[in-house]
């Protein structure tokens, strides 16, 4: 589907005025603890967490495949001292090894095919230290997102009044797809995304696969244990 949201650079520019921050990128940034760590962000869309990283002493690298979002990340007060790549997570190399790796903002729902899970997982498996923490989050599917998804929001982009709106569009099986509509005085953007939804089973079968040991999931972000039929999300705190 045609995700201008990501590609688009007035959109990205969108991103972290909708997306900024938030309980869940405490709940990351608290994970990295005391002293020097070297974190990997996969999916870092705007960079917006690995620039709160940096700006603790952390040696950081930061991973999307979107080009307007890295332009974006590279502009944060601490951007100069990130290591950027312009890859999907599933394709990321590098010869380092990180202490801490994560996948924030439901990035994790935008792997479809479950071989685009398993090449992720390897990323992780391959650059992770002995003794290091994974930690990523995905949508329980068990919530009718259907019902709860949709809303309108009015932003301001550098001045300029801009009306956002969200629509469920359709439900496939494990995929969900919506439009993000966006109303500007002179134009409108729309955007369309498809996410996937798997149950922790799924995800949990997959992390073993790879190599993986899941620690614990946290069904919210003050670390209350997963409950599959009220939690929101699944937080999978992994080691390998």
């Amino acid at each position: 589907m045609n995700d201008l949201h990501y590609t688009d650079p007035t959109l990205a520019a969108l991103y972290d005025l909708n997306c900024g921050w938030s309980v869940d990128r405490d709940f990351y940034l608290a994970l990295a603890g005391n002293g020097r760590k070297r974190i990997l962000d996969l999916g870092c869309g705007t960079g917006l967490l690995c620039d709160a990283y940096a700006a603790r002493g952390h040696d950081v690298a930061g991973a999307d495949p979107a080009d307007a979002m890295l332009a974006i990340a590279r502009r944060k007060p601490h951007g100069s001292k990130v290591d950027w790549h312009l890859s999907s997570a599933q394709m990321f190399r590098s010869k380092k090894r990180f202490d801490l790796i994560v996948m924030t903002g439901n990035a994790f729902q935008t792997l479809h095919e479950e071989t685009d899970i398993a090449g992720t997982f390897a990323t992780m498996r391959d650059h992770l230290v002995d003794g290091g923490t994974v930690a990523f989050e995905t949508r329980n599917p068990a919530i009718d997102w259907a019902a709860v998804w949709n809303y309108d929001a009015d932003l301001q982009l550098e001045g300029t009044p801009v009306r956002e709106s969200r629509r469920i569009l359709r439900r496939d099986g494990r995929r969900l797809s919506f439009e993000l509509r966006y109303g500007f005085p002179d134009r409108e953007l729309v955007s369309k995304s498809e996410i996937s939804f798997y149950s922790r089973s799924e995800i949990v079968e997959q992390l073993v696969a790879a190599g993986l040991r899941v620690r614990q999931v946290c069904g919210a972000w003050d670390w209350t244990p997963f409950d599959e039929g009220s939690s929101r999300e699944m937080i999978f705190i992994v080691g390998g």
